[in-house]
């Protein structure tokens, strides 16, 4: 077993860990990523990309390939109906609050779903770290002295286990954190708000939609569920509610292909099960971000309702406020309490971000999504001090 150093461990390899990769490689940092599963995600889980997270691929030379893999603008819109092909359906845009001017930022947010955006971001984040980039290593343990962290990891492929000693540990690793259990921080909020079934299919459906595409599909009475655009042509989810009494879940395509062609109203639609995937729908929130050399991000520190698309958006924003402030510790420019900071930012933020996914949930009218409150443009904050000639 051998031991090596660097200035940062990253667990997880999703959106939030890429990111922050990427970011750190931009400060210079040395770090190591460490993700337990061989290969990006499969499955479109989230597909909102916020203006704060265009602007932040901007800067780490991402934005164009990422604008060229999601919808086309136009396409930004919500459907509602018993079906695909309801003549009575209604498609709206946007909800904005009354005051709420038009985008003041050079990258508008777009639609890209998660499993073309996770290339894009390894590819790049192997660009900037090279081989430090482990993919198909999981954290089997770690101890923090208060100086710094040691981490046991294994290469899954061989079982070969190596230590690594770092300033720092990042968990983002997602909402069953390793890395949050191991620092002993406790989440707070309700769970099980709703358990659901996500079917990735292919269908010919482009032409069906061609005259009310949207992002999301949202079925009334008698529909249930809907469905989540990926291309607007062939590539599709149809997120199926189950039931709390459900005994199993449903895994015969067949089954689900007859789930598909209800949903969709064309019971002869030639449909092609890919994969599925169960989610429950939880509110969370780590009662802190930091834990002396340990830090979370992303799902790890917050879990949020997917209605609005903020979850790996308030992820995203975590790396960015988190790599400078790392950066600027390991580098000597700042005190480690300026790292206190961090939590004391971005938690009240995931607080506002997960109340309006909460309010979203039941709003009828559409989704707010705030790229004000996800641009850091105005939020209450303990680490904010006010302007007095604002009081």
């Amino acid at each position: 077993m051998t031991e090596s150093h660097t200035s940062v461990v990253v667990v997880g390899g999703g959106p939030v860990g890429l990111a922050l990769s990427c970011l750190l490689s931009g400060h210079g940092v040395d770090h190591v990523l460490i993700e337990a599963h061989p290969a990006t995600s499969r499955h479109p889980k989230a597909r909102g990309v916020s203006a704060r997270s265009m602007e932040i691929f901007r800067r780490i030379g991402l934005e164009e390939a990422v604008r060229a893999a999601g919808l086309p603008p136009e396409q930004v819109h919500f459907y509602r109906g018993r079906d695909l092909v309801d003549p009575d359906h209604v498609r709206t845009g946007l909800a904005r609050e009354p005051d709420e001017g038009p985008e003041h930022t050079p990258s508008p947010g777009l639609i890209c779903s998660q499993d073309v955006l996770e290339p894009l971001l390894l590819r790049r984040a192997e660009e900037l770290a090279g081989s430090r980039v482990r993919f198909g290593t999981r954290l089997v343990s770690f101890t923090d002295d208060g100086s710094g962290v040691r981490a046991v990891v294994e290469e899954r492929a061989t079982g070969r286990r190596d230590h690594l000693r770092a300033d720092w540990l990042v968990g983002c690793d997602g909402a069953a954190s390793t890395v949050r259990a191991g620092a002993g921080i406790a989440m707070e909020g309700p769970t099980g708000l709703g358990r659901y079934l996500s079917i990735r299919f292919e269908a010919p459906l482009g032409r069906v939609v061609a005259d009310r595409a949207s992002a999301s599909y949202f079925l009334t009475v008698p529909g249930r569920g809907g469905f989540m655009a990926v291309d607007n042509d062939r590539h599709w989810i149809y997120q199926y509610p189950l039931g709390a009494d459900a005994a199993a879940d449903p895994t015969d395509h067949r089954l689900l292909a007859g789930l598909v062609r209800t949903a969709a109203g064309i019971p002869d639609l030639d449909v092609t099960i890919r994969d599925t995937m169960t989610w429950r729908m939880d509110a969370r929130l780590a009662d802190a971000y930091r834990r002396s050399r340990v830090l979370l991000a992303g799902d790890a520190a917050h879990v949020i309702p997917p209605t609005g698309g903020h979850g790996m958006n308030t992820g995203i924003g975590d790396a960015d406020n988190l790599a400078w402030k790392l950066a600027a510790v390991i580098a000597g420019y700042a005190d480690e309490a300026l790292l206190d900071t961090y939590g004391d930012e971005r938690r009240p933020l995931a607080r506002q971000v997960i109340d309006i996914s909460m309010a979203n949930a039941t709003n009828r009218a559409g989704y707010r999504i705030d790229d004000e409150l996800l641009l850091t443009a105005a939020y209450r904050s303990a680490a904010v001090i006010p302007d007095p000639a604002d009081a």
